[in-house]
């Protein structure tokens, strides 16, 4: 399988589980995944935040595990990737105002290269005019006026579901995790079978 390179975009306090159970599933079946924050090397240190929903009106947030870098952000050609990721958490609030952060999304965007986002990651993708513009998006559930303010259409899914409209793949939240990197993985034209993941040319010469 000729894998897909992926690129994942982070902030300090990032949400943990969307940035290590993405990248692990994914380097898995054979992917590769570049994590990276603006102004962090590759062996840098990027704190993560951990959200849970225990009853309030809304949600906790405690200190999740430390991630090492595994790219270093200033050397990134967005051309060299297949996908862009950006996951959710803090991070996103202000990682979307960063020029540089814009343009790598701008590059998927106008490419029609696959987007996945998840939870407050639309975040970053509405900080780009015309992304979300007519297009169908699942964001946790307190992005809906942004969302909707850039044009977009919010889906309202499970937290454990998630939203395809073509080129991208949205869920509301870490309990989706399952659901949007399976759908993730479709768009990529992986296909687990028997246990080994098939490219989608792969599979029409099996």
């Amino acid at each position: 399988m000729a894998g897909k390179r992926i690129l994942m975009l982070v902030g300090e306090f990032s949400e943990e589980y969307e940035i290590f159970v993405f990248e692990q599933a994914m380097h898995a079946v054979g992917h590769t995944v570049h994590v990276v924050c603006p102004d962090k090397k590759a062996g840098d240190i990027l704190k993560t935040s951990l959200h849970d929903f225990e009853g309030h009106q809304t949600y906790t947030e405690k200190l999740g595990h430390d991630y090492i870098l595994n790219k270093t952000f200033a050397e990134v050609n967005p051309a060299d990737y297949d996908a862009v990721y950006a996951a959710g958490g803090r991070g996103p609030e202000y990682i979307r105002i960063d020029k540089r952060v814009q343009a790598l999304v701008r590059h998927f965007h106008e490419t029609g290269k696959p987007i996945f986002t998840i939870c407050h990651g639309v975040q970053i993708l509405i900080a780009v005019d015309g992304v979300v513009r007519g297009r169908e998006v699942a964001a946790l559930q307190y992005c809906e006026p942004e969302v909707t303010l850039a044009g977009g259409i919010y889906i309202d899914v499970a937290p454990t579901g998630a939203h395809v409209d073509g080129n991208l793949v949205s869920a509301k939240g870490w309990p989706g995790l399952a659901a949007f990197m399976r759908e993730c993985l479709k768009v990529l034209g992986t296909e687990i079978r028997d246990g080994k993941a098939l490219m989608r040319d792969e599979r029409k010469a099996a």
